[in-house]
């Protein structure tokens, strides 16, 4: 595509701060280079991606799809966030480089993939030195040819994106919008053609990718279990460091799960949650700035993302000193009870909503028994009160895969109104939550954050605990603390 630059900055790639290159610089650098190549050969999963292409190409015969990944963001100035591709993108790729489209045109039994990628820096301009695109600044990238080999697909420069768009039929051409503003300008300069309702039509195809990952493939699974695997060994990596005796930052904890994510897989699969003691009552605490104290609780919502970008997605919380008191261990066997009723009732066919009424209901009846609800547990799960939820804000969990919250497109139907399926990943994770300024509730009982998660997959014969490598019962939950500090300290490796 055309290289336009909006940010008045120089169109070769260079900065404020860059040297001026004098011209015997210039023919100095242009010289004297050896070619390579990179020893690629088909990766395993090939067939796995071709497949689900296959499958989006049976749903939309006829039209073509265009789906972007989407660029590299600004964190600040001309620096630059860690690349993660667009999820979509490569579910149906398996690609992970930035700016690249794939194109599935018609072909009359089903579609023609098109991989329009950035290819390698080229030796006969100055941008391999030049521009922060280039080789010497970010790395050897692909050749065409390396790519298709790779991934399977034919590739194009992306330079010829922009009169592929321009060819392409408005009516019968489906986009995934908002990752790739160039693609978003492109089909905005055709827009006028296009029929009417065609926001809709390209929203048909954001939900059928959605509901199409649904139903993990033993692959999928395996990169699942991968992922929960090294975010158990994370979570025995913060426990050998975390001090039974004096308090220690929530950041240093963050981090240390950090070391095993970039070690083990690609990142984190989102920001960690290291909530102590009130902080573990907020539900989306990321801002980790707090330190632990012995005697109270401490609670990790972390998961690590693996190389080919499926995600766990993991809830433990911890007696800091090493052990429950009484009203810790009441509150944890309540939310213990309700995860537990909700994983024994998973299997196929099972609503969605079964799952979350059953784990919801044993939370509402522990509440009862804490003296909290001001109601009975009938009249507090009616639908037109559900008090019980001050208490427990969120549902019992979600889909999980190549995003933390995968399906995030599917039609309610499909989803949350919806039946579990075989090879369904979900999490299930209940919780209560008592604000430090609830006046409703005991004093002992204000700042106490308790939440349960793991990874289940849905089978024929129910449900499987992919996360089982880390405990769950409040005494086995002691049982293990004191193991892992015991074993003391590691390094990833």
């Amino acid at each position: 595509m055309t290289e336009e630059r909006t940010d008045g900055k120089p169109a070769d790639g260079t900065e404020s701060h860059d040297p001026d290159f004098p011209p015997a610089f210039l023919a100095f650098m242009r010289q004297g280079w050896r070619d390579t190549t990179l020893p690629v050969g088909p990766r395993p999963e090939v067939p796995n991606y071709a497949k689900r292409r296959a499958a989006l190409s049976a749903a939309f015969p006829g039209e073509t799809l265009v789906i972007p990944t989407g660029g590299e963001k600004i964190r600040a100035n001309d620096t630059e966030y860690r690349f993660r591709p667009g999820s979509d993108f490569a579910y149906l790729t398996g690609d992970q480089d930035p700016d690249s489209v794939l194109v599935m045109r018609p072909n009359g039994s089903g579609h023609d993939a098109i991989l329009y990628m950035r290819p390698r820096s080229s030796r006969e301009n100055d941008e391999f030195f030049r521009s922060r695109h280039g080789e010497l600044w970010v790395g050897r990238r692909h050749t065409l040819t390396e790519k298709s080999t790779e991934l399977g697909l034919p590739t194009v420069d992306l330079t010829e994106l922009d009169g592929a768009l321009a060819d392409l039929a408005p009516a019968r051409t489906r986009v995934l919008r908002g990752f790739d503003p160039r693609v978003d300008a492109a089909v905005r300069a055709y827009d006028g053609a296009r029929e009417e309702g065609q926001p809709a039509r390209d929203r048909e195809l954001a939900i059928a990718i959605s509901e199409q990952k649904l139903v993990k493939d033993e692959w999928e699974i395996g990169q699942l279990q991968e992922a929960i695997d090294a975010t158990v060994r994370g979570f025995e990596d913060v426990a050998r460091v975390l001090p039974a005796d004096r308090g220690v930052s929530e950041r240093l904890l963050e981090g240390i799960f950090a070391l095993r994510a970039r070690h083990d897989g690609n990142d984190v699969g989102y920001g960690s949650i290291v909530g102590a003691g009130e902080h573990a009552t907020i539900l989306h605490w990321v801002h980790n700035h707090g330190v632990t104290r012995p005697g109270e609780l401490l609670l990790m919502d972390m998961g690590v993302e693996g190389r080919n970008l499926y995600t766990a997605d993991v809830t433990r919380v911890l007696p800091v000193n090493g052990r429950f008191t009484a009203l810790q261990r009441q509150v944890y066997d309540i939310v213990y009870a309700s995860q537990q009723a909700g994983i024994d009732v998973i299997k196929p066919g099972v609503a969605f909503k079964e799952v979350h009424l059953t784990c919801m209901r044993v939370l509402a009846e522990g509440l009862a028994d804490l003296g909290l609800l001001p109601v009975s547990v009938d009249e507090a799960m009616d639908e037109n009160s559900t008090v019980y939820r001050r208490w427990t804000l969120h549902g019992f969990g979600h889909m999980l895969g190549i995003d933390v919250h995968d399906c995030s497109n599917a039609r309610k139907e499909a989803y949350r109104d919806g039946s579990l399926g075989e090879g369904y990943v979900l999490t299930v994770e209940p919780g209560l939550y008592f604000q430090p300024e609830d006046d409703l509730v005991p004093e002992e009982l204000r700042g106490v954050g308790i939440r349960i998660e793991d990874d289940i997959l849905v089978t024929s014969a129910g449900a499987v605990n992919l996360s089982a490598g880390l405990p769950r019962r409040s005494d086995e939950v002691e049982t293990w603390l004191a193991e892992q500090r015991e074993a003391g300290p590691r390094l990833p490796g």
